[in-house]
């Protein structure tokens, strides 16, 4: 089984933005977090103007956590998208028949990762992935079968925003804007993925799966496991 480590990572959310204050924050975590937006001023502005908060989330931390010259296949993935945007475009379909072609074209799930290669000049491979309750668990499948493939190192961001109006009803977790990005390489004795048959009886966490998997990962703790139906995924450091 292919074992992996982080080599570079990055997280943003309103009021945390700096390594030491995510580790703190993981260690205690609150729920009360005031507004605000990354600047993203990596990317150039043509470009910026026509991302939202969600995108800049998500591209801020993919240029915290990305090297300057070493370009490697990236992978974006994120549970409910631009779902926020979608909602907007559906009143307006439903009220008067058109929908903004621009907005169109930002709102669907790769379109945050297409301005990221663009701006970079990037040719490597890019990814986007949403799988529900598991898409933690299946970006990083999708990053481990590029490590195995040959790739020397993997890019992986998450990224998410609270349900909007009317689907607030679903929410199933806590939820606050977050996202981050790891780097991830190659190890021999690191941290391994699997998945197995799920107990009767399992521990419900108290943080969304995403920061969840983000605070073991960050951790020294041995295991993290995450039950959806009848699968658990099993995350376990290896000494």
């Amino acid at each position: 089984m292919i074992q992996f480590q982080i080599a570079k990572w990055a997280a943003w959310a309103p009021s945390l933005d700096e390594q030491a204050s995510w580790l703190s924050w993981l260690k205690a975590p609150d729920f009360h977090f005031e507004d605000g937006t990354p600047s993203l001023s990596e990317m150039p502005v043509m470009l910026r103007r026509r991302v939202g908060r969600l995108g800049k989330m998500a591209l801020q931390v993919a240029y915290w956590a990305s090297d300057e010259v070493a370009h490697c296949p990236v992978i974006f993935a994120s549970r409910y998208g631009d779902i926020a945007q979608s909602v907007v475009q559906l009143n307006q379909l439903a009220q008067s028949n058109t929908v903004s072609p621009t907005a169109f074209s930002m709102s669907v799930h790769n379109a945050i990762s297409a301005l990221f290669s663009i701006a970079r000049k990037e040719t490597a491979s890019y990814t986007a992935i949403a799988a529900g309750q598991e898409t933690v668990e299946a970006a990083f499948t999708e990053a481990l079968a590029l490590l195995a493939d040959g790739a020397a190192s993997v890019l992986l961001v998450y990224y998410d925003e609270p349900l909007p109006s009317p689907h607030h009803i679903f929410i199933d977790s806590p939820s606050f804007p977050h996202a981050f990005a790891c780097q991830l390489v190659k190890s021999e004795q690191g941290i391994s993925l699997s998945s197995k048959v799920s107990e009767q009886n399992h521990a419900r966490d108290d943080l969304p799966n995403s920061i969840a998997a983000l605070r073991f990962l960050l951790s020294d703790r041995p295991k993290y496991q995450h039950t959806v139906g009848a699968r658990t995924w099993v995350w376990q450091r290896n000494a």
